[in-house]
Parts: structure tokens; sequence; C-alpha cells
């Protein structure tokens, strides 16, 4: 009897096929004690593991390149960090075994992390990745992962880790669905990367059995187990009119009266660069830069190595539009040289511009690296600041941009609340404005991005998120200034006619969403786009299932 299910959708498409659950993870080793004598060997047998796991993670992340890349390397610097292995080594010098003292070393630290608030969530589901990914290798036993299967089927997992998301075969895996996890977690961020239909935030769905054929609708969220023939033929033709309407949509982004919209892409280095080209993205919105700083914790990439990176992303978009974020370190991407140790609270603290102000050498080099990457380029080039909380804030780094001698826009992104609230103030001092809705939602509502059980609050529909939208993009309309969206929010098409209507002049997203968004904005006048953001009713984008603010306008709700 065909049931539905539903949680939250993060990438778009539909997947029929039959479940198959993720590996199981790495059984406890057992705690019994070595002779003095073996302390040595099997501190070396450790470590010898742990070279293993880092090496194998970087070179995933080499075959999987773009933002994978950036956060599989994370990963291997986990692996390797200094302190665990010296606490590995402590725990086997009285006694345990090598694949004892990784499991408690590791287990000592992910409690430090989850005392923290749950702040670090995503750190700890990567560090418990890590672990398991070095204790299966001690114990010869099969690595955690995807199964092993010549057929399709739709992948169940309580979390996927980023090293296993990475480098799903889209032609086995049809899709997945994930009991933990939000919109805005590293395996949604890939899922949409990879275009591949994902759900995740579903309670029980450890519990569907293997083998049972479902649906997943990764626009709506819903599944349908047991799905009747008649349900699976409305899905595949809703999906097929999708594609079809995709494939009809081509050139700048606009409303069907013309109002221009331009269609930017997120990258995280040149790895992403084909599939934006390729998705028809008009420019880049955001161009994370931190790939280049996660090859060595100790230190920063030199100017040269810099110069060369973001020349490659500059060259690949004549005349186009480049927004390049500086650095951003600090909360779940800490950096041994730029990074305070023992933060109570690391999503609070020094992270972002606050780092970069703090080491003013490494926010100068990467700045005099940009502006020569792009001489003599005809690209338009902006820089912009994360986790700008004020005016003071805007005029410091305004003021290292000229100081490096950059010929280039410089902007701010709002993703503290003071920021919305205060932007025509920014605004004195940058020239545009950029909202990363991930970090702004998760300091709007107090919820962990990684954390499924408060996903209901990273959903980018949220009036009180949309309010501090529409601050922002007032602001700057009322300075004569632009103000684009770069955070998740933009990739849902019928958010993107919103904030449109709300006054966003720019929308970046994942490559593999343009096309989506493209042909939605499309079917829709400026004016309707305007209704559906004030909640004036008459016709315009229909609200998506569920409710909330995404029925009859946001700000009556």
């Amino acid at each position: 009897m065909e049931t539905t299910l539903r949680g939250v959708g993060v990438s778009h498409g539909v997947a029929i096929g039959q479940v198959r659950h993720m590996g199981t993870a790495v059984l406890e080793p057992p705690a019994k004690s070595i002779p003095a004598e073996e302390a040595e060997r099997e501190q070396g047998r450790a470590r010898q593991a742990v070279e293993a796991v880092a090496a194998d993670l970087i070179a995933r992340g080499n075959l999987a390149g773009g933002e994978a890349q950036a956060v599989l390397e994370a990963q291997a610097m986990i692996a390797q960090d200094p302190e665990l292995i010296a606490d590995v080594d402590r725990r086997i010098a009285v006694g345990s075994t090598a694949e004892r003292g990784i499991y408690d070393a590791f287990s000592h630290y992910r409690e430090l992390l989850a005392g923290a608030g749950e702040y670090m969530a995503g750190r700890v589901a990567d560090l418990d990745d890590v672990r398991n990914r070095i204790v299966a290798r001690l114990l010869g036993v099969p690595m955690p992962g995807v199964p092993d299967s010549d057929e399709p089927y739709v992948l169940i997992a309580r979390d996927l880790a980023p090293a296993d998301t990475a480098l799903l075969d889209p032609a086995l895996v049809l899709g997945f669905v994930t009991e933990e996890g939000g919109p805005t977690s590293h395996s949604a961020i890939l899922a949409r990367a990879l275009g591949v239909p994902a759900v995740v935030a579903l309670p029980g769905a450890g519990e569907l059995a293997e083998g049972t054929e479902i649906a997943v609708d990764g626009s709506t969220g819903e599944i349908f187990v047991d799905p009747s023939e008649e349900k699976k033929a409305a899905l595949t033709k809703a999906a097929e009119e999708r594609k079809a309407a995709l494939s009809a949509s081509s050139g700048p982004g606009a409303t069907s009266d013309g109002h221009k919209v331009p269609l930017l892409a997120n990258v995280g280095g040149p790895a992403d660069v084909p599939a934006a080209v390729e998705a028809g993205a008009e420019g880049v919105g955001l161009f994370r830069t931190e790939f280049l700083f996660l090859d060595d914790s100790q230190k920063a990439p030199s100017e040269e190595k810099q110069v060369d990176a973001y020349r490659k992303v500059l060259e690949a978009f004549p005349e186009g539009r480049v927004v390049v974020r500086v650095l951003d370190a600090g909360a779940d991407k800490p950096l041994d040289f730029l990074t305070p140790v023992d933060e109570p609270n690391p999503a609070l603290g020094v992270r972002g511009l606050r780092s970069l102000l703090d080491h003013p050498e490494v926010l100068r080099t990467q700045l005099t690296a940009l502006a020569k990457a792009a001489e003599g380029l005809p690209v338009y080039l902006e820089v912009m600041a994360p986790m700008v909380a004020d005016r003071t804030d805007a005029k410091a780094f305004a003021d290292a941009c000229r100081e490096a001698g950059l010929r280039a826009k410089f902007g701010a992104m709002v993703e503290i609340p003071s920021a919305a609230l205060r932007a025509r103030s920014i605004l004195q001092e940058v020239e545009f404005l950029s909202l990363g809705t991930n970090d702004l939602a998760q300091y709007t509502f107090a919820a962990d991005r990684q954390v499924g059980a408060v996903s209901r609050l990273q959903d980018p529909w949220q009036p009180a998120l949309l309010d501090l939208v529409a601050l922002s993009a007032e602001a700057a309309k009322a300075e004569g200034k632009s103000c684009g969206v770069c955070g998740e929010a933009a990739s849902d098409p019928l958010l993107a006619c919103v904030l449109t209507g709300l006054g966003v002049t720019s929308l970046s997203m994942g490559a593999a969403s343009i096309p989506y968004v493209r042909a939605t904005l499309a079917k829709y006048t400026l004016a309707q786009c305007e209704r559906a953001a004030g909640g004036g009713g008459g016709p315009g984008p229909a609200p998506p299932a569920g409710g909330g603010a995404r029925g009859g306008g946001w700000r009556g709700w």
C-alpha cells in the first residue's frame, strides 16, 4: 500500500528505485591492553593508518574537484591534526592498541566539540567519518561507505559524509535520503552540484526495508513508499516536463517582461568553472577561496600560487562579473596559522573578516594576488568580505582593499542580522551587498545548519529571514547600489521569484540549479514576483507544498 513521507527536499529531480542502505558504521574496537614493548609498533600502525586515510581523502577530493575537494581536504587535515595524533600516542603508550587509541582519542575530541553547544555539529560528523575510516583500516574490515551494487538504487543513510557524497556515481545512485542534515549541509550542497535528487531530515528513513521501492521527489521533499503505477507515471511525466522546460530556456536570466536578473554561479575553484559555463552562468557570484588555503594548515599559500588559481577563474568569464569572497576561516573551517585555539564557541568567535583583520598580512597578500590576477583582463572583478557585522568592519575591509591597490568594487556579505539591520550604514563604505542566506538563517534563528532537528529553521522561506533580505535590498536600492543573494536560497526556483520581487538584483547558486531558476523566472513578470513577495495576492508563482511563508505572501505569516 502506498504511503507518503515528508522530509526536506534539497536537490531537484525525481528518483524511483529500490532502497539500499549505507554500510554499517565500524564497530567499537575491544579495550584490551598491550605490553609496553609493543607500544612503538602500535604507534607506527596508527600513524600509517592515519596517513593512508588522509591520502585517500585527498585523492577522492582530486577526483571530485570543486567544493568537494575543499571539504575532503579539510577532512584530511582533521585526520592529521597534531593534537589528536599526540593524544593517540599517549593512549598507546599506556597500553591501548592502535585502533582503541584512535577510537578513544577521537571520541574525546568529539565530546569537546559537542560540548560547545552543537555549533560544531558539521565537524563532529566529519570527525566520526574520519575515525571510522582509520579504525576500519586498522581492523582490516571494509571501509564504511556506499554499498556495492550493479543495479541503480536509492541510497538511504543516517547522514552522508562528504567523502561518500563527493564520489557518488549518478548512473548507479538515482537519489538519496538521509535522516539527518539540512538544506545547507555539506551533503545537500554536493548533491545539488552532482544533480542527484535528494531529501534530508527524514526521521525514520533508516527503517525503510532493503529492496523496498520508493519514489523520491527532491523538489517537494516527498517520499512515496511502494508507489502505484499511476503515481510513478505522474512523477515521471512531471520530471520530463521540467526537463523540457529547462531545455527550452537559455540566455541571460530575466522575468517574462524583460526585467534582468543576472544568474551567477557559486564556485570553489577552477574545477567548478566548466559546469558553470555549461549551465550558462553570467559570471560568478561567490568564488570561495578557502580551497587554496586547505592544502597546508600551517601557512597561507604563496602570492604566486594564489595569482595562478584566481586568474584561471577570471579568464573563464571575459567581460563577465566575478565576485570573490576573501578567505572565510574559522568555525568549521579552522586553520592553524589563523584560527584561535580553544575558543568556547567558534561559530560566534574570531572567524571570517575578524580573523583577517587580526592577521593583516594574510589579507594583504590575498588582495594583492587578486589585483595581479585581474591585470589585463576585461573581467569585472568584485571582492567581498565575509562576516561583516557593522560599518566599522566594512570600512576596515575597504581601506585594506585600497591599500593593496585593488582596482575592483568592494562589498560586504550579509550573514549577521546586524548587517541587514544597518545595511545603509554599511553601504556608506562599500559598493554592494551579497546575502549569504545559509549563515544568515543560522544566526537569525540560533539553528545550526548541520543539525537535522532544527532544519525547519533553516528553511529559507522563513518570514524573519525574508524580512532581513528585504531590509538589505531596500537599503541597497536607496543607496543606488546592488544587493545579490549567494546563499542556497537562490537555488530554489520559486523563491528566486520572491527574492526578485523583494528587490534582489542578482542570484548566485550551484551550477546545476541555474537552468531551473532561469526557466521559472521566465514564466512570470516582475509585477507578479513583487505581488508574490508582498503577499498582495493575484497571479504569480504558485506556492510550493508545505504551507508556511510559501502560501499567499510572507509578510503576513
